[in-house]
């Protein structure tokens, strides 16, 4: 695979992905480089290895001559696609563009249907309250470990998260951290001296999730969707990352794509690439995926790999 440009930056966490679909990966310089050259670095590339795919991932125009040279490379069998396209088709996330004037990608995110809508109810039903009472004990033993290892506040934890339509609501997890240490940072950190042992466990097999099966019930969330942030991560994010607030068109929930396909967030940057998977779950969202997810989750818990 060849990679025209470098708008978009791959993560180590994408690299990794497409590396087990594509046998190299070859970055070509674009932007400031004239059309012959950037013709004859492919071809240099082409000449010694098997190219199947040319990713434009640029939005500087490219002239005549190089989109007549990559269609000419079409009969040979070698496809050129957008970044766009790419993000989509190959790492199941949606690219959001950098240039704050170009709102045209904003129209194909839309809320869900209302037969989608009815769907992931029904599906919210039939998975939470059956979960919520195979539970019962889990979540009964968890209460008097919290209570045990960390008797400074309560079982919950209550916090305000953003839902639909940027409406807040109350959202219950179990207590993971003790609050009786002062620890300035808004995000969770590895190895956080707040965490005490059950809370950690808790945490890696996303037990702490479980009260929010509440919130579903309630019509506060769904099963899956975007996660339920913080308010004030959301106001930060909304002031530094361009159409942040599009994810709330629909409402949160316990798990989520992004919360399967990339690692728990810790800064501004990690909450960008999350977005991209929740706006990809919001755009393609079917019953197939949405199963996807939960099996995705599933796994996750089964191999202790929350945060």
């Amino acid at each position: 695979m060849i990679v025209l440009g470098k708008l978009h930056k791959f993560t180590k966490l994408e690299l990794e992905e497409l590396n087990r679909s594509f046998s190299k990966i070859n970055l070509v310089a674009y932007d400031n480089v004239e059309p012959k050259e950037v013709i004859e670095n492919i071809k240099s590339i082409i000449e010694k290895e098997r190219v199947r795919l040319i990713v434009l991932n640029t939005l500087a125009k490219v002239p005549n001559e190089v989109v007549d040279f990559l269609t000419s490379l079409e009969i040979k069998g070698i496809k050129f696609i957008t970044i766009s396209s790419f993000l989509q088709k190959y790492l199941n996330k949606y690219y959001i563009p950098s240039n704050m004037r170009n709102l045209s990608f904003l129209s194909k995110i839309k809320p869900y249907s209302k037969l989608n809508y009815i769907l992931k109810r029904f599906i919210d039903y039939t998975i939470s309250i059956p979960l919520f009472v195979i539970a019962i004990p889990v979540m009964a033993y968890s209460a008097y470990k919290i209570k045990k290892e960390s008797p400074d506040a309560g079982v919950l934890f209550k916090q305000q998260r953003v839902g639909i339509n940027s409406k807040e609501f109350t959202c219950y997890k179990f207590r993971s951290m003790r609050t009786d240490i002062d620890y300035r940072s808004d995000y969770t950190q590895e190895s956080d001296p707040r965490v005490f042992p059950w809370g950690d466990f808790m945490r890696r097999t996303r037990i702490d999730e479980l009260p929010q099966l509440i919130n579903v019930l309630k019509g506060d969330m769904h099963l899956v969707g975007p996660r339920a942030e913080w308010s004030k991560l959301v106001q930060e994010y909304q002031e530094k990352i361009p159409y942040y607030n599009t994810r709330h068109i629909v409402k949160p929930g316990i798990t989520g794509w992004a919360q399967v396909k990339y690692k728990y967030g810790a800064n501004v940057d990690d909450a960008k690439e999350k977005l991209m998977y929740d706006l990809y779950y919001i755009k393609n969202w079917s019953i197939a995926l949405e199963l996807k997810t939960i099996w995705l989750t599933a796994k996750v818990v089964l191999g202790k790999k929350g945060l």
